[in-house]
């Protein structure tokens, strides 16, 4: 487990080539930025990596990092995950625009200022992104999607933490299945 205030930026997902060189799995926006925020470190926040872009591979960003000579080094490696301070990162320019760690942990209001829960992830199945909650007084086994809209979020207040949503009185309702419905 990561310590509080460290981003994920990207995973190594195996080696390249026979002088130590690897091929990342980004989270940055542009994959190549993948080492532009200074040396990473691993979930322990023990291990550094200077990491040095020399290019891409099957849209993989490949990297040589300081330390790493040969290809067993390199393939020790698979599987790291690489990490960043949170204050190493550029403010958002947009408005609208937030890291997703920033997110996490955050309670949810409804409009009326109930509170609905917490944050728990931020998940992007490619249809854009979901907010997964955590409604109050409940387990992360009863935890609920959202799409992060703002039709479904209209209010995001990371300096005021807090995020307001506005479901439809029919959010919850489980819909009935049309051929089970027609059975005797």
């Amino acid at each position: 487990m990561p310590e509080v205030g460290m981003l994920l930026m990207g995973v190594v997902v195996g080696a390249k080539g026979i002088k130590g060189e690897v091929k990342i799995k980004s989270f940055t926006e542009n994959p190549e930025d993948v080492g532009a925020y200074g040396p990473l470190m691993d979930a322990s926040g023990k291990m550094t990596f200077n990491l040095k872009i020399v290019g891409l591979s099957k849209g993989l960003p490949v990297a040589r990092i300081k330390g790493i000579s040969d290809r067993n080094a390199a393939e020790a490696l698979k599987g790291t995950q690489l990490y960043v301070s949170r204050d190493r990162l550029p403010e958002t320019k947009e408005e609208e625009e937030y890291y997703h760690a920033d997110l996490i942990g955050l309670p949810v209001f409804f409009q009326d200022g109930t509170k609905f829960g917490i944050i728990l992830r931020l998940h992007d199945f490619g249809a854009g992104d979901m907010l997964e909650i955590v409604p109050e007084g409940k387990g992360e086994k009863a935890a609920v999607l959202v799409p992060f809209t703002v039709e479904m979020v209209p209010e995001v207040d990371i300096s005021g933490g807090r995020v307001v949503v506005e479901l439809g009185e029919d959010f919850f309702e489980v819909p009935e299945n049309p051929e089970s419905a027609a059975k005797p």
